[in-house]
């Protein structure tokens, strides 16, 4: 009996304090700068530029608010988790990202992409959540 506990115990520990493997693909080529961040309430508005070289993408995730962006330079191709493409956003064009929504972001172009991105988030949350990739084969 006391064998069950211990091994229990132990598989209880480590459960809790040991780092779960990480399935979420990481960006590549993408750099980040905040303009600005401001929290009114229960909100967080944070103002980003993003820049995505040549071949670059973001890496599978989602966000826990609604984001607002804008095409300042380049095209990206926006895929959802489903492979899909939901849409494709060249120099001047805005886009919506719903809240939760997994998808990636990538800059099929020769020239970098360069986005300005309005992030209305529930106040702490991280500006983005890694989500493990679908499969899509990109």
């Amino acid at each position: 009996m006391r064998k069950t506990v211990s091994v229990l115990a132990a598989t209880v520990l480590a459960a809790v304090l040991l780092p779960a493997t990480a399935s979420a693909t990481p960006g590549s080529g993408v750099t980040g700068t905040i303009l600005a961040r401001k929290t009114i309430g229960h909100t967080d508005y944070t103002l980003r530029e993003i820049t995505v070289q040549p071949g670059g993408y973001t890496g599978w995730h989602f966000h826990d608010g609604t984001l607002y962006a804008y095409v300042k330079a380049g095209t990206l191709t926006h895929n959802l988790a489903d492979c899909s493409i939901d849409g494709v956003f060249g120099t001047g064009r805005a886009f919506t990202e719903k809240p939760a929504q997994v998808h990636i972001g990538r800059n099929l172009g020769s020239t970098p992409l360069v986005l300005e991105v309005l992030y209305v988030l529930p106040a702490g949350s991280p500006l983005s959540e890694d989500a493990p990739d679908p499969g899509c084969g990109f």
